[in-house]
């Protein structure tokens, strides 16, 4: 199964510009933890909750004028939105992070996927083609 089928496509992003502010309130309204940033449809970062708390007010930003470009990671890692789920399973935590951006294949920004949203479909099918194994077996 391909990782687009999976994703979250309506996702949220915030341009570079964006206010810290408007990004802590957007995360606190939608209750997430993570935005994309990008300008268009092209990703260019990502901000975490925690970016807020360590790179703005960590190093003694103001939150009041402090933007989105000043705390979000620019080196981002992503998926495509044809990529094997187990691959992309793997390739996650390889990296270590819980949500990945979802690019197509020109890298414009068309989803978000979570660990979990990987795991749950990848077990799903582990003990559904068990359990199809399993029956053709006892059926035999």
């Amino acid at each position: 199964m391909e990782v687009g089928m999976l994703m979250t496509r309506d996702v949220l992003r915030i341009h570079p510009d964006t206010p810290i502010l408007e990004a802590a309130r957007l995360m606190h309204v939608n209750d997430i933890g993570v935005l994309p940033v990008a300008q268009g449809n092209r990703l260019v970062g990502m901000i975490t909750d925690r970016d807020i708390v360590t790179r703005v007010l960590g190093n003694g930003l103001r939150a009041s004028t402090a933007r989105a470009h000043d705390a979000m990671t620019r080196r981002v890692f992503y998926l495509f939105d044809d990529e094997d789920a187990e691959a992309a399973a793997r390739k996650m935590r390889d990296l270590q992070v819980r949500r990945m951006p979802i690019v197509d294949r020109n890298k414009r920004l068309v989803g978000i996927v979570s660990i979990g949203d990987l795991a749950c479909r990848i077990c799903h099918d582990v003990a559904g083609n068990a359990l199809e194994g399993i029956s053709e077996t006892l059926g035999g």
